[in-house]
């Protein structure tokens, strides 16, 4: 199964936990239990709420602590090492303590670097709270029982203004996210405030969710909306969980379709384009390489490439496209494709072994020999016969 993060709203603990067990209802009480083994205080009590933001509909994950909120000392910090010990002697599973302190511990890199102190010197103090403990352990125990072979995010939303933190006002998002969300794409999508928490970004990084484009075909199964507490003008704070499955393609089914990558070069020598073509060629999804003469700009003769690739190497064969030729845009697309059943068969010639394709068309095979079995022969006439020959051969036990 794989599950994708679509961060509308923004990725937060008590998010991601509503949409997961919206997508997944069944799991709500697990996550109950977990946090009670966790070993929080008697009177923190988490529930899941239904909720409705502009056109969606969905659910809220609410950790209510009212009596440590009241107390003078509500402000005070723990640890990250008391944190994790008293996870790990806790009751929780040893896959969940894996995942929680693997969470944690990803947030005090992050703490730490900000502050000038080693991990193991950091204080928590709104992560450090009764309810931050309560996502990550929930976020922890979901992560184990959906047990997903991957996990992908979309872009996510930067936000900005400031938040009012134990450490002063810090611009959003705040150092520490900053820093766990290095290398992921974000963008700032006009909406204010705090989009991403460093609880939210530290579930992320520690999922490895990748945001690059997957073009499997897939199967959606599941779907849950998570709200958080904000509200947006004209738009749902909500994270979305998509959870689906690869769709199982038959053996007859699975070279139907094909990359398509289309280009023109005009600025680059014949000689050197073609070192480039053959070094295309030569990348082990690539299934073909074409080039044919056209006029582009101002008359100018530029040479147009087609480029015929496993659709899911289409990333990587479009890369390999701008590295090796002096295009600076290319147009690509998957589309389906008819193929012939196919055979190749190797035949004896005097002393030459030549391979020769036989192709199954509706009313008869038909074979076609490898030029470069051929190649070493001088001669037009020689190596053509040598290709018949070998057709023949190929053919005889067909008719």
């Amino acid at each position: 199964m794989h599950v994708h993060l679509d961060a509308v709203g923004g990725v937060a603990g008590d998010m991601f936990i509503a949409a997961v067990t919206d997508a997944f209802p069944h799991l709500r009480e697990g996550v109950l239990k977990a946090i009670a083994q966790a070993g929080l205080p008697d009177d923190i009590q988490c529930r899941f709420e239904a909720h409705r933001d502009h056109a969606l509909t969905g659910s809220r994950f609410i950790v209510d602590e009212h009596n440590h909120r009241d107390e003078p000392h509500h402000h005070h910090h723990r640890d990250f090492a008391d944190i994790r010990e008293h996870l790990l002697e806790s009751d929780l599973s040893p896959e969940v303590k894996h995942h929680a302190v693997g969470i944690f511990t990803l947030l005090a890199a992050a703490e730490g670097k900000v502050h000038g102190v080693t991990p193991e010197d950091v204080s928590f103090h709104e992560i450090g709270e009764w309810d931050s403990i309560a996502d990550i352990v929930g976020a922890a125990w979901l992560i184990t029982a959906l047990d997903a072979e991957s996990w992908s995010v979309g872009t996510l939303p930067l936000g900005s203004g400031f938040a009012q933190t134990a450490h002063g006002r810090l611009p959003i998002p705040t150092p520490a996210t900053t820093l766990l969300l290095e290398g992921y794409a974000c963008a700032d999508d006009g909406f204010p405030g705090e989009r991403v928490t460093p609880t939210g970004a530290a579930i992320v990084r520690h999922l490895k969710c990748s945001q690059e484009r997957d073009r499997t075909a897939r199967r959606l199964k599941h779907s849950g909306h998570g709200f958080g507490t904000r509200v947006f003008l004209g738009m749902s704070n909500v994270l979305r969980v998509l959870a689906s499955e690869a769709v199982a393609q038959d053996v007859d089914d699975a070279g139907s379709r094909v990359a398509v990558i289309q280009f023109e070069v005009d600025d680059q020598t014949p000689e050197d384009l073609a070192i480039a073509l053959d070094r295309l060629r030569s990348h082990p999804s690539v299934l073909d390489v074409l080039q044919s003469a056209v006029f582009g700009k101002k008359g100018r003769i530029a040479a147009q490439i087609q480029v015929l690739a496993d659709p899911q190497a289409l990333d990587a064969v479009a890369q390999l496209c701008f590295l090796e030729t002096a295009t600076i845009g290319l147009r690509h697309q998957i589309v389906q494709r008819e193929t012939l059943p196919r055979d190749m068969k190797v035949v004896q010639v005097g002393n030459h072994a030549v391979r020769v394709k036989l192709a199954q068309r509706p009313r008869s095979t038909t074979a076609k020999a490898e030029s470069d079995d051929t190649a070493q022969l001088s001669g037009f006439d020689t190596r053509s016969e040598l290709r018949r020959t070998a057709e023949a051969e190929s053919l005889k036990d067909k008719s």
